[in-house]
Protein backbone atom coordinates (compact mmCIF):
# COMPACT_ATOMS: atom_id res chain seq x y z
CA UNK A 1 0.00 0.00 0.00
CA UNK A 2 2.70 2.51 1.13
CA UNK A 3 4.45 2.24 -2.62
CA UNK A 4 1.18 2.58 -4.18
CA UNK A 5 0.90 6.12 -2.04
CA UNK A 6 4.20 6.90 -3.53
CA UNK A 7 4.26 6.38 -7.29
CA UNK A 8 3.23 10.01 -9.11
CA UNK A 9 2.16 11.00 -12.13
CA UNK A 10 4.90 12.59 -14.53
CA UNK A 11 4.19 16.61 -14.46
CA UNK A 12 3.78 16.65 -18.61
CA UNK A 13 1.17 13.38 -18.16
CA UNK A 14 -0.95 15.01 -15.63
CA UNK A 15 -0.73 18.46 -17.80
CA UNK A 16 -1.76 16.40 -21.04
CA UNK A 17 -4.49 14.09 -19.60
CA UNK A 18 -6.19 17.59 -18.01
CA UNK A 19 -5.46 18.88 -21.46
CA UNK A 20 -7.33 16.14 -23.73
CA UNK A 21 -10.00 15.96 -20.73
CA UNK A 22 -10.86 19.73 -21.39
CA UNK A 23 -10.79 18.91 -25.24
CA UNK A 24 -13.10 16.04 -25.08
CA UNK A 25 -15.41 17.84 -22.66
CA UNK A 26 -15.81 20.73 -25.25
CA UNK A 27 -16.30 18.03 -28.05
CA UNK A 28 -18.96 16.51 -26.47
CA UNK A 29 -20.47 19.62 -25.53
CA UNK A 30 -20.38 20.73 -28.77
CA UNK A 31 -21.85 17.34 -30.32
CA UNK A 32 -24.80 17.79 -27.93
CA UNK A 33 -25.48 20.78 -29.04
CA UNK A 34 -25.71 19.65 -32.05
CA UNK A 35 -28.25 16.94 -31.62
CA UNK A 36 -31.76 17.22 -29.68
CA UNK A 37 -32.20 15.99 -26.22
CA UNK A 38 -32.92 12.77 -25.27
CA UNK A 39 -35.60 12.35 -22.77
CA UNK A 40 -37.64 9.40 -24.49
CA UNK A 41 -38.09 5.92 -23.30
CA UNK A 42 -35.80 4.00 -26.44
CA UNK A 43 -32.24 4.62 -26.91
CA UNK A 44 -31.35 7.90 -29.26
CA UNK A 45 -35.65 8.99 -29.04
CA UNK A 46 -35.36 12.81 -29.22
CA UNK A 47 -37.35 14.96 -26.91
CA UNK A 48 -40.86 15.54 -27.94
CA UNK A 49 -42.04 18.75 -25.67
CA UNK A 50 -45.69 19.36 -25.96
CA UNK A 51 -47.13 22.66 -26.26
CA UNK A 52 -50.01 22.59 -23.74
CA UNK A 53 -50.85 26.32 -21.96
CA UNK A 54 -52.63 24.88 -18.60
CA UNK A 55 -52.65 22.23 -16.15
CA UNK A 56 -55.83 21.47 -13.90
CA UNK A 57 -54.07 18.66 -11.22
CA UNK A 58 -57.42 17.14 -9.60
CA UNK A 59 -55.86 15.65 -6.31
CA UNK A 60 -58.29 12.64 -4.98
CA UNK A 61 -56.86 12.62 -1.57
CA UNK A 62 -56.93 9.40 0.40
CA UNK A 63 -56.18 6.92 -1.64
CA UNK A 64 -58.67 6.10 -4.68
CA UNK A 65 -59.02 2.62 -5.47
CA UNK A 66 -57.44 1.93 -9.57
CA UNK A 67 -59.69 -1.35 -9.02
CA UNK A 68 -62.88 0.49 -8.30
CA UNK A 69 -62.30 3.61 -10.93
CA UNK A 70 -59.79 3.27 -13.44
CA UNK A 71 -58.94 -0.39 -14.09
CA UNK A 72 -61.68 -2.55 -13.08
CA UNK A 73 -61.40 -6.23 -12.53
CA UNK A 74 -63.02 -9.15 -11.85
CA UNK A 75 -66.11 -9.07 -9.08
CA UNK A 76 -65.13 -9.42 -5.60
CA UNK A 77 -67.42 -9.78 -2.64
CA UNK A 78 -66.57 -8.13 0.76
CA UNK A 79 -68.96 -10.60 2.87
CA UNK A 80 -67.40 -13.63 1.72
CA UNK A 81 -63.89 -11.95 1.46
CA UNK A 82 -63.38 -12.76 -2.48
CA UNK A 83 -60.84 -10.53 -4.05
CA UNK A 84 -62.27 -8.12 -6.74
CA UNK A 85 -63.89 -5.21 -8.31
CA UNK A 86 -66.76 -3.49 -6.09
CA UNK A 87 -68.35 -2.40 -8.81
CA UNK A 88 -69.59 -3.96 -12.08
CA UNK A 89 -67.01 -2.44 -15.55
CA UNK A 90 -68.51 -0.93 -18.41
CA UNK A 91 -67.10 -0.11 -21.96
CA UNK A 92 -65.66 3.20 -22.88
CA UNK A 93 -64.77 5.01 -26.43
CA UNK A 94 -61.64 3.34 -25.95
CA UNK A 95 -62.00 -0.18 -27.85
CA UNK A 96 -61.39 -2.75 -25.22
CA UNK A 97 -60.72 -0.50 -22.39
CA UNK A 98 -63.24 -0.67 -19.69
CA UNK A 99 -63.76 1.88 -16.80
CA UNK A 100 -66.25 1.27 -13.30
CA UNK A 101 -69.88 1.83 -13.65
CA UNK A 102 -70.07 5.09 -12.25
CA UNK A 103 -67.55 6.33 -14.24
CA UNK A 104 -70.50 6.57 -16.43
CA UNK A 105 -70.10 10.04 -18.30
CA UNK A 106 -66.43 9.73 -18.62
CA UNK A 107 -66.62 6.30 -20.24
CA UNK A 108 -68.22 8.12 -23.23
CA UNK A 109 -65.48 10.87 -23.35
CA UNK A 110 -62.81 8.89 -22.82
CA UNK A 111 -60.95 9.13 -25.89
CA UNK A 112 -60.17 11.94 -24.87
CA UNK A 113 -57.88 10.40 -22.28
CA UNK A 114 -54.99 8.31 -21.42
CA UNK A 115 -55.39 5.96 -18.50
CA UNK A 116 -51.71 5.24 -17.21
CA UNK A 117 -52.10 1.85 -15.14
CA UNK A 118 -49.06 1.14 -13.77
CA UNK A 119 -48.30 4.42 -11.61
CA UNK A 120 -46.15 2.73 -8.79
CA UNK A 121 -44.22 4.05 -5.36
CA UNK A 122 -43.47 2.46 -2.35
CA UNK A 123 -45.09 4.99 0.22
CA UNK A 124 -48.09 2.77 1.30
CA UNK A 125 -48.54 3.51 4.80
CA UNK A 126 -48.07 6.90 5.51
CA UNK A 127 -50.54 9.31 3.67
CA UNK A 128 -48.40 12.36 4.01
CA UNK A 129 -45.37 10.77 2.75
CA UNK A 130 -47.08 9.61 0.02
CA UNK A 131 -49.49 12.71 -1.23
CA UNK A 132 -45.27 14.76 -0.96
CA UNK A 133 -44.23 12.01 -3.40
CA UNK A 134 -47.05 12.64 -5.76
CA UNK A 135 -46.55 16.88 -5.30
CA UNK A 136 -42.71 16.61 -5.52
CA UNK A 137 -41.98 13.16 -7.28
CA UNK A 138 -39.16 12.59 -4.41
CA UNK A 139 -38.79 11.35 -1.32
CA UNK A 140 -39.17 13.42 1.85
CA UNK A 141 -35.48 14.99 2.86
CA UNK A 142 -33.69 15.89 5.59
CA UNK A 143 -32.19 18.45 4.40
CA UNK A 144 -34.04 20.10 1.38
CA UNK A 145 -37.29 21.15 1.11
CA UNK A 146 -38.41 19.93 -2.63
CA UNK A 147 -40.94 22.52 -4.89
CA UNK A 148 -44.20 20.85 -5.62
CA UNK A 149 -44.74 20.54 -9.19
CA UNK A 150 -47.32 23.21 -9.61
CA UNK A 151 -44.37 25.68 -8.06
CA UNK A 152 -41.91 24.42 -10.58
CA UNK A 153 -44.68 24.54 -13.31
CA UNK A 154 -44.97 28.06 -11.92
CA UNK A 155 -41.58 28.89 -11.89
CA UNK A 156 -40.70 27.83 -15.43
CA UNK A 157 -43.54 29.15 -16.96
CA UNK A 158 -44.89 31.92 -15.27
CA UNK A 159 -48.74 33.32 -15.64
CA UNK A 160 -50.26 33.42 -19.04
CA UNK A 161 -52.33 36.36 -17.93
CA UNK A 162 -51.85 39.87 -16.34
CA UNK A 163 -53.13 40.48 -13.04
CA UNK A 164 -53.34 36.61 -12.16
CA UNK A 165 -50.91 34.21 -10.03
CA UNK A 166 -49.17 31.44 -12.02
CA UNK A 167 -50.42 28.97 -9.25
CA UNK A 168 -53.76 28.74 -7.75
CA UNK A 169 -54.71 26.31 -5.24
CA UNK A 170 -58.13 25.04 -4.66
CA UNK A 171 -58.49 23.05 -1.14
CA UNK A 172 -56.54 23.25 1.73
CA UNK A 173 -52.86 24.70 2.10
CA UNK A 174 -50.45 22.23 2.60
CA UNK A 175 -46.10 22.47 2.87
CA UNK A 176 -46.39 19.62 0.17
CA UNK A 177 -48.13 21.70 -2.01
CA UNK A 178 -46.07 24.78 -2.14
CA UNK A 179 -42.73 26.37 -2.87
CA UNK A 180 -40.08 24.65 -1.29
CA UNK A 181 -36.48 25.76 -1.85
CA UNK A 182 -37.89 28.00 -4.72
CA UNK A 183 -39.28 30.37 -2.45
CA UNK A 184 -42.74 31.97 -1.32
CA UNK A 185 -42.84 34.16 -5.27
CA UNK A 186 -43.12 30.55 -6.25
CA UNK A 187 -46.16 29.71 -4.25
CA UNK A 188 -49.98 29.81 -4.90
CA UNK A 189 -53.22 31.56 -4.11
CA UNK A 190 -55.64 29.45 -2.24
CA UNK A 191 -59.24 29.11 -1.13
CA UNK A 192 -61.20 26.53 0.46
CA UNK A 193 -64.14 27.19 -1.09
CA UNK A 194 -66.06 28.75 -4.08
CA UNK A 195 -67.77 30.78 -2.59
CA UNK A 196 -65.84 33.37 -0.21
CA UNK A 197 -62.84 33.92 -2.61
CA UNK A 198 -59.03 33.50 -1.55
CA UNK A 199 -58.58 34.98 1.79
CA UNK A 200 -56.18 38.07 2.51
CA UNK A 201 -56.60 39.96 -0.52
CA UNK A 202 -58.82 42.37 0.80
CA UNK A 203 -58.45 44.51 2.97
CA UNK A 204 -60.87 45.07 5.98
CA UNK A 205 -63.53 47.54 5.20
CA UNK A 206 -62.14 49.85 7.74
CA UNK A 207 -58.60 50.24 6.71
CA UNK A 208 -59.08 52.91 3.82
CA UNK A 209 -56.87 54.13 1.13
CA UNK A 210 -55.25 56.66 3.24
CA UNK A 211 -54.53 54.42 6.07
CA UNK A 212 -53.36 51.95 4.34
CA UNK A 213 -50.48 54.33 2.57
CA UNK A 214 -49.90 55.37 6.22
CA UNK A 215 -49.40 51.89 7.16
CA UNK A 216 -47.41 51.39 3.82
CA UNK A 217 -44.59 54.14 4.30
CA UNK A 218 -44.39 53.08 7.98
CA UNK A 219 -43.87 49.35 7.09
CA UNK A 220 -41.16 50.74 4.84
CA UNK A 221 -38.74 52.71 7.21
CA UNK A 222 -39.23 49.75 9.56
CA UNK A 223 -37.97 47.43 6.95
CA UNK A 224 -35.39 50.08 5.69
CA UNK A 225 -33.80 50.50 9.09
CA UNK A 226 -33.95 46.44 9.60
CA UNK A 227 -32.37 45.43 6.07
CA UNK A 228 -29.87 48.01 6.92
CA UNK A 229 -28.34 45.98 10.14
CA UNK A 230 -29.13 42.71 8.28
CA UNK A 231 -28.90 43.08 4.33
CA UNK A 232 -29.27 39.15 3.43
CA UNK A 233 -31.97 38.20 5.60
CA UNK A 234 -34.16 36.09 2.90
CA UNK A 235 -37.11 35.69 4.92
CA UNK A 236 -37.64 39.16 4.99
CA UNK A 237 -37.18 39.66 1.60
CA UNK A 238 -40.03 36.23 0.44
CA UNK A 239 -41.90 37.80 3.16
CA UNK A 240 -41.62 41.59 1.15
CA UNK A 241 -42.35 39.22 -2.39
CA UNK A 242 -45.93 38.23 -0.72
CA UNK A 243 -46.99 41.21 0.10
CA UNK A 244 -46.07 42.49 -3.43
CA UNK A 245 -48.24 39.59 -4.80
CA UNK A 246 -51.03 40.05 -2.47
CA UNK A 247 -50.96 43.80 -3.31
CA UNK A 248 -50.99 43.17 -7.17
CA UNK A 249 -53.74 40.81 -6.98
CA UNK A 250 -56.39 42.28 -5.02
CA UNK A 251 -57.51 44.57 -7.72
CA UNK A 252 -61.02 43.53 -9.20
CA UNK A 253 -59.86 41.98 -12.36
CA UNK A 254 -58.50 39.07 -10.33
CA UNK A 255 -61.82 38.94 -8.11
CA UNK A 256 -64.20 38.66 -11.15
CA UNK A 257 -63.07 35.14 -12.12
CA UNK A 258 -64.69 34.29 -8.83
CA UNK A 259 -68.07 35.00 -9.95
CA UNK A 260 -69.55 31.89 -11.00
CA UNK A 261 -73.19 33.48 -11.23
CA UNK A 262 -71.75 34.92 -14.79
CA UNK A 263 -71.66 31.40 -15.98
CA UNK A 264 -75.31 29.51 -17.42
CA UNK A 265 -76.99 28.15 -14.88
CA UNK A 266 -77.46 24.96 -17.19
CA UNK A 267 -73.66 24.39 -17.06
CA UNK A 268 -73.15 25.35 -13.61
CA UNK A 269 -75.68 22.44 -13.02
CA UNK A 270 -73.63 20.02 -15.36
CA UNK A 271 -71.02 20.60 -13.19
CA UNK A 272 -72.73 19.56 -9.75
CA UNK A 273 -72.31 20.29 -6.36
CA UNK A 274 -69.42 22.11 -4.76
CA UNK A 275 -66.46 20.10 -6.22
CA UNK A 276 -67.85 20.75 -9.79
CA UNK A 277 -68.09 24.47 -8.94
CA UNK A 278 -64.09 24.11 -8.06
CA UNK A 279 -63.64 22.50 -11.47
CA UNK A 280 -65.78 25.66 -13.33
CA UNK A 281 -63.53 27.91 -11.40
CA UNK A 282 -60.31 26.16 -12.73
CA UNK A 283 -61.89 26.79 -16.48
CA UNK A 284 -62.04 30.61 -15.41
CA UNK A 285 -58.96 30.47 -13.83
CA UNK A 286 -56.87 29.27 -16.66
CA UNK A 287 -58.98 31.23 -18.86
CA UNK A 288 -57.58 34.38 -17.26
CA UNK A 289 -53.92 32.93 -17.22
CA UNK A 290 -53.49 31.16 -14.16
CA UNK A 291 -51.19 28.26 -15.33
CA UNK A 292 -51.23 25.64 -13.10
CA UNK A 293 -54.81 25.00 -10.64
CA UNK A 294 -55.12 22.10 -8.38
CA UNK A 295 -58.42 21.07 -7.52
CA UNK A 296 -58.91 18.60 -4.46
CA UNK A 297 -61.56 16.09 -3.82
CA UNK A 298 -61.91 15.10 -0.84
CA UNK A 299 -64.18 17.22 0.56
CA UNK A 300 -67.33 17.05 2.76
CA UNK A 301 -66.59 13.12 3.18
CA UNK A 302 -69.57 12.29 0.85
CA UNK A 303 -68.62 8.51 2.61
CA UNK A 304 -67.87 9.81 5.96
CA UNK A 305 -64.24 9.13 5.14
CA UNK A 306 -63.81 10.79 1.56
CA UNK A 307 -61.33 8.25 -0.75
CA UNK A 308 -60.05 6.72 2.44
CA UNK A 309 -62.12 3.83 2.28
CA UNK A 310 -61.27 1.65 5.16
CA UNK A 311 -64.01 -0.54 6.73
CA UNK A 312 -67.78 1.17 6.10
CA UNK A 313 -66.39 3.95 4.20
CA UNK A 314 -66.31 1.60 1.20
CA UNK A 315 -70.39 1.35 1.43
CA UNK A 316 -70.69 5.02 -0.09
CA UNK A 317 -67.66 5.82 -2.60
CA UNK A 318 -69.62 5.39 -5.43
CA UNK A 319 -71.29 9.15 -4.26
CA UNK A 320 -67.15 10.25 -4.50
CA UNK A 321 -67.00 8.63 -7.95
CA UNK A 322 -70.22 9.91 -9.57
CA UNK A 323 -69.08 13.42 -8.36
CA UNK A 324 -65.62 12.98 -9.66
CA UNK A 325 -67.54 11.65 -12.88
CA UNK A 326 -70.16 14.48 -13.76
CA UNK A 327 -67.59 17.20 -13.00
CA UNK A 328 -64.64 15.66 -15.05
CA UNK A 329 -66.74 14.83 -18.04
CA UNK A 330 -68.10 18.19 -17.81
CA UNK A 331 -65.12 20.15 -17.69
CA UNK A 332 -63.59 17.64 -20.67
CA UNK A 333 -66.38 18.88 -22.76
CA UNK A 334 -66.46 22.45 -21.54
CA UNK A 335 -62.92 22.96 -22.11
CA UNK A 336 -63.47 21.05 -25.83
CA UNK A 337 -66.82 23.06 -27.03
CA UNK A 338 -64.32 26.41 -26.00
CA UNK A 339 -61.07 24.79 -28.05
CA UNK A 340 -59.10 24.95 -24.78
CA UNK A 341 -58.93 21.30 -23.51
CA UNK A 342 -55.39 20.49 -26.11
CA UNK A 343 -54.07 23.54 -24.32
CA UNK A 344 -55.11 21.94 -20.57
CA UNK A 345 -53.66 19.13 -19.63
CA UNK A 346 -55.96 17.27 -17.08
CA UNK A 347 -54.27 15.56 -14.51
CA UNK A 348 -55.99 13.00 -11.89
CA UNK A 349 -54.48 11.13 -9.18
CA UNK A 350 -54.12 9.96 -6.03
CA UNK A 351 -51.29 9.46 -3.64
CA UNK A 352 -51.76 5.60 -4.00
CA UNK A 353 -54.28 2.76 -4.98
CA UNK A 354 -56.08 0.13 -3.08
CA UNK A 355 -55.58 -3.68 -3.12
CA UNK A 356 -58.17 -6.02 -4.34
CA UNK A 357 -58.51 -7.62 -0.92
CA UNK A 358 -61.02 -6.48 1.68
CA UNK A 359 -59.96 -6.02 5.11
CA UNK A 360 -62.10 -7.44 8.08
CA UNK A 361 -64.67 -4.49 7.87
CA UNK A 362 -65.27 -5.11 4.03
CA UNK A 363 -63.24 -1.98 3.16
CA UNK A 364 -59.51 -1.84 1.26
CA UNK A 365 -56.50 -0.95 2.69
CA UNK A 366 -53.50 0.62 1.07
CA UNK A 367 -51.84 -0.20 -2.27
CA UNK A 368 -48.88 2.09 -3.99
CA UNK A 369 -47.50 -1.09 -6.11
CA UNK A 370 -49.37 -0.33 -9.39
CA UNK A 371 -52.50 2.18 -9.08
CA UNK A 372 -54.19 4.34 -12.22
CA UNK A 373 -53.68 7.97 -13.31
CA UNK A 374 -55.78 9.76 -15.50
CA UNK A 375 -54.70 12.18 -18.52
CA UNK A 376 -56.94 14.17 -20.86
CA UNK A 377 -56.59 16.96 -23.16
CA UNK A 378 -53.18 18.81 -22.90
CA UNK A 379 -52.44 17.64 -26.94
CA UNK A 380 -51.85 14.49 -26.21
CA UNK A 381 -52.06 11.17 -28.38
CA UNK A 382 -55.41 10.72 -25.89
CA UNK A 383 -57.57 7.60 -26.62
CA UNK A 384 -55.03 4.78 -24.85
CA UNK A 385 -54.17 2.85 -21.94
CA UNK A 386 -50.55 3.12 -20.50
CA UNK A 387 -49.98 -0.26 -18.63
CA UNK A 388 -51.37 -3.15 -17.91
CA UNK A 389 -51.55 -4.86 -13.92
CA UNK A 390 -52.69 -8.70 -13.38
CA UNK A 391 -56.18 -10.04 -12.97
CA UNK A 392 -56.66 -8.13 -9.63
CA UNK A 393 -54.74 -4.61 -10.43
CA UNK A 394 -52.15 -5.73 -7.53
CA UNK A 395 -49.01 -6.19 -9.65
CA UNK A 396 -47.51 -4.39 -13.04
CA UNK A 397 -47.49 -6.87 -15.95
CA UNK A 398 -46.38 -4.50 -18.36
CA UNK A 399 -45.05 -0.84 -19.16
CA UNK A 400 -44.44 0.18 -15.18
CA UNK A 401 -44.54 3.92 -14.98
CA UNK A 402 -42.79 5.95 -11.83
CA UNK A 403 -43.74 9.01 -9.87
CA UNK A 404 -40.89 10.55 -11.40
CA UNK A 405 -41.84 9.84 -15.28
CA UNK A 406 -44.72 10.74 -14.14
CA UNK A 407 -44.07 14.29 -13.59
CA UNK A 408 -41.64 14.46 -16.32
CA UNK A 409 -44.98 13.67 -19.18
CA UNK A 410 -46.60 16.31 -17.17
CA UNK A 411 -43.15 19.15 -17.45
CA UNK A 412 -42.95 17.68 -20.82
CA UNK A 413 -46.71 17.96 -22.18
CA UNK A 414 -46.20 21.82 -20.97
CA UNK A 415 -43.64 22.29 -23.00
CA UNK A 416 -40.85 22.43 -19.66
CA UNK A 417 -37.54 19.80 -20.13
CA UNK A 418 -38.09 17.49 -17.36
CA UNK A 419 -33.90 17.35 -17.17
CA UNK A 420 -33.15 20.83 -16.49
CA UNK A 421 -32.13 21.81 -13.20
CA UNK A 422 -33.24 24.17 -11.20
CA UNK A 423 -30.84 25.92 -8.02
CA UNK A 424 -31.33 25.31 -4.43
CA UNK A 425 -28.93 27.68 -3.24
CA UNK A 426 -25.95 26.93 -5.43
CA UNK A 427 -26.77 23.10 -5.74
CA UNK A 428 -28.21 22.04 -8.96
CA UNK A 429 -31.76 20.03 -8.51
CA UNK A 430 -33.00 18.57 -11.39
CA UNK A 431 -36.70 19.10 -12.31
CA UNK A 432 -37.54 15.32 -12.15
CA UNK A 433 -35.79 12.30 -9.71
CA UNK A 434 -34.39 10.52 -13.16
CA UNK A 435 -37.89 10.40 -14.56
CA UNK A 436 -38.45 9.62 -18.01
CA UNK A 437 -41.42 10.73 -20.09
CA UNK A 438 -44.27 8.17 -21.32
CA UNK A 439 -43.04 9.05 -25.24
CA UNK A 440 -46.32 7.35 -26.40
CA UNK A 441 -48.73 10.13 -25.20
CA UNK A 442 -46.70 12.84 -27.10
CA UNK A 443 -47.53 14.12 -30.42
Amino acid sequence: MDTVRKIKEPKNRRTNGRRQFLVASAATAASLSLKPLVCGNEPGQTARLGKAEHCIFVGLGGGAGQIDTWDPKQPGDPKAKKPGSYYKAIDTAIEGAQVCEHLSRCAKVLDRFVLVRTVHHEVIDEHAAAVNRMHTGRPTSGTIVYPSIGSIVAHQRGAAGEEVPAYVLIGYPNVTRGPGFLGSKRSYVYLTDTESGPAGLSRPPEIVQERQVRREELLAKVREGYLSRQPDDSLVKQYDATIGEALRLSGPNFKRIFELSQEPGSLRDAYGGEFGQRCLLARRLLESGVRFIEVSHNLNFLNGTGWDVHNDGILRQHALIEELDKALATLVVDLEQKRLLDKTLIVVASEFGRPAQFDAGGGRGHHGKSFSVALAGGGLKTGQVIGQTDELAMSILSRPVSVPDLHATIHAALGIDPKEALYAGERPVPITDGGVVISEVLS
